[in-house]
């Protein structure tokens, strides 16, 4: 595994480290390619702060600090700088144009919510509501659909645990779009290794069958996940067996000729 673009900072409040340390991280466990996409922040017009992403004001600094990195570490990794957000349509015209001056490289999209945070569940509870699932699948399409999001992540965090038929018809609803929209589907190593819902067996069936681009994503919350090599190799063994095969430099590719 030589490219990874999930990779958070502290300014999203639950990650820990300094963005040198992920860079360094990265370099000394042999990537070439490492993309930030913290949790990016929401324009709220009831001036609402999220406890779990990164705030408005500290945007400016990401920038800067990434773009200033880039530069001092150019001989020894290539750096793309993004985000990871959710696609909530009632918050999107706020966001774009809270963007539209940075020099953004990317946008990956993972569907935490859906809805406000303080007004959804998060989708990677327990949940046997068809109508959530059902949601949580035409959030995922229509965002992919926007061109906004390079790939989308953790696409089997929605915990459903309700009817089996529901879930493959949903899911299978999903990957059929996905590969439509040529979109790869992230496999979450963090997931994998906090033994969470995700990577999902069920799932990953579906996405073999119809064929789907797969990128794998460290989903690096401290640096040390950037080194972990047993939990890339389990990651990989997993989609081994199940006969899946990553291709990361599809998505490079694609950020290059941005």
């Amino acid at each position: 595994m030589l490219e990874n673009y999930h990779t958070h900072t502290a300014r999203c409040q639950h990650a820990v480290g300094t963005d040198r340390e992920y860079i360094e991280a990265a370099i000394e466990a042999g990537f070439q390619i490492l993309g930030f996409s913290d949790h990016c922040p929401w324009i709220y017009d009831d001036n609402y702060v999220s406890p779990i992403r990164m705030r408005a004001s500290e945007t400016d600094e990401y920038f800067y600090s990434l773009e200033a990195l880039r530069k001092e570490y150019a001989n020894d990794i290539q750096l793309f700088i993004g985000f990871e957000s959710e696609y909530l349509p009632s918050l999107m015209e706020a966001q774009d144009s809270f963007l539209k001056d940075y020099p953004l490289d990317y946008m990956i999209l993972g569907e935490h919510f859906l809805e406000r945070e303080y007004a959804s569940i998060y989708t990677g509870s327990p949940t046997n509501h068809c109508d959530t699932l059902q949601r949580y699948v035409d959030l995922c399409i229509e965002g992919m659909k926007s061109g906004r999001y390079r790939y989308l992540a953790h696409p089997d965090l929605i915990y459903f645990t309700g009817d089996t038929k529901q879930y493959e018809k949903e899911m299978r609803r999903l990957c059929q779009a996905m590969k439509q929209l040529n979109k790869p589907l992230e496999l979450n190593i963090l997931g994998l290794s906090d033994g969470r819902n995700y990577p999902d067996k069920r799932f990953w069936k579906i996405a073999k069958e119809i064929g789907n681009q797969i990128i794998l994503g460290v989903d690096a919350h401290e640096p040390q996940h950037l080194k972990n090599k047993s939990n890339i190799e389990r990651a990989k063994n997993l989609c081994e067996g199940m006969e899946l095969f990553p291709y990361n430099t599809l998505l490079a590719n694609s950020v290059r000729s941005k």
